[in-house]
C-alpha cells in the first residue's frame, strides 16, 4: 500500500462550520471523478498499529486537472480529536493519504441522473459535476438536491442551475421538503439517483425510491461494493 504524505497548501472557509483543505497533489497520484480517500494525520503510522483515531474516510472534492487535492469537511464546535487536530493545521502541515477508490463514478448511459445529497455530502458530487461539464457524452441532463438546515449552502457558484449545459440546481432547508421532492424525482422511472449523506439519510432515500418504484440497480452509493447490498435489500 503506498502512503502519500503531502502538504496542505491552502484552506478555504466554505462556511463559518467547513473548510476545504487543498493538498499538494503527488506527481503520481490520480483520481476520478466520485473518488474517495484515506486522510490520515501525523502520527498515525507511529506505532505497531495504525492509530485509527487519527485516520477518515473523505471525500475528494476536485478533478485532477485542478491539480490539488480537496478536502471538504464540517469542523463544529464539539469535535472528535481528529477534527480538533485538522482545525489547527496550517498550510505547510503534512498530512497523508491512500487508498484512493471511486464508488460513484459518473455513469455515461444516455439517461437523467439526480445527485441527492445532505450538507457537506455535497462534495462528493462537486468534480462530479465539473466532469459532466467538461464532457458530457452520455448523460442526458443531471439535477442536484441538497438539503442543507444551516442554510449555508456549498459550492453555489457551481451548483447554479444553468440550462444550456442541463444542469439544475436545488437546495432546500429541511428533511419535509427535501423528501417530497425526492418523490417527485422519482417519477422519472429510468432515471439514476445517486445518494450520498449518513447511513441514516442512505436508507431513508433507498426507502422513499424503492416506494416510488425505483429498481436497486438504479440507485448509486458512496459505499464499498461489500456494504451496497445491506442497504439496498430494503424489503418492499
Amino acid at each position: 500500500m503506498q502512503i502519500y504524505w503531502t502538504k496542505i497548501n491552502k484552506i478555504i472557509d466554505e462556511t463559518p462550520e467547513v473548510k476545504t483543505y487543498l493538498l499538494d497533489r503527488p506527481d503520481d497520484f490520480t483520481w476520478e471523478e466520485g473518488s474517495h480517500t484515506h486522510f490520515a494525520l501525523e502520527g498515525f503510522n507511529a506505532g505497531d498499529k495504525p492509530n485509527r483515531s487519527l485516520i477518515r474516510h473523505m471525500s475528494i472534492s476536485t478533478l485532477p486537472h485542478e491539480n490539488s487535492i480537496g478536502i471538504t469537511t464540517r469542523i463544529r464546535e464539539q469535535c472528535s480529536e481528529f477534527k480538533t487536530i485538522l482545525r489547527n493545521l496550517k498550510v505547510g502541515n503534512e498530512v497523508a493519504i491512500f487508498k484512493t477508490h471511486s464508488n460513484v463514478p459518473l455513469k455515461r448511459e444516455g439517461k437523467n441522473v439526480y445527485l441527492l445529497s445532505s450538507g457537506v455530502g455535497l462534495a462528493t458530487f462537486r468534480p462530479i459535476v465539473l466532469e459532466y461539464f467538461e464532457r458530457a457524452d452520455n448523460v442526458n441532463q443531471i439535477h442536484s438536491l441538497n438539503v442543507d438546515s444551516s442554510k449555508q449552502f456549498l459550492f453555489t457558484n457551481i451548483f447554479e442551475s444553468a440550462l444550456d449545459k442541463k444542469f439544475t440546481a436545488q437546495f432546500v432547508d429541511n428533511r419535509k421538503d427535501y423528501y417530497e421532492e425526492v418523490k417527485n424525482l422519482a417519477n422519472d422511472k429510468t432515471g439514476l439517483f445517486y445518494v450520498v449523506g449518513s447511513d441514516e439519510f442512505l436508507v431513508q432515500n433507498i426507502e422513499v425510491l424503492r416506494e416510488q418504484g425505483i429498481k436497486p440497480e438504479q440507485i448509486m452509493l458512496d459505499k464499498r461494493e461489500q456494504q451496497i447490498p445491506e442497504f439496498l435489500s430494503f424489503d418492499l
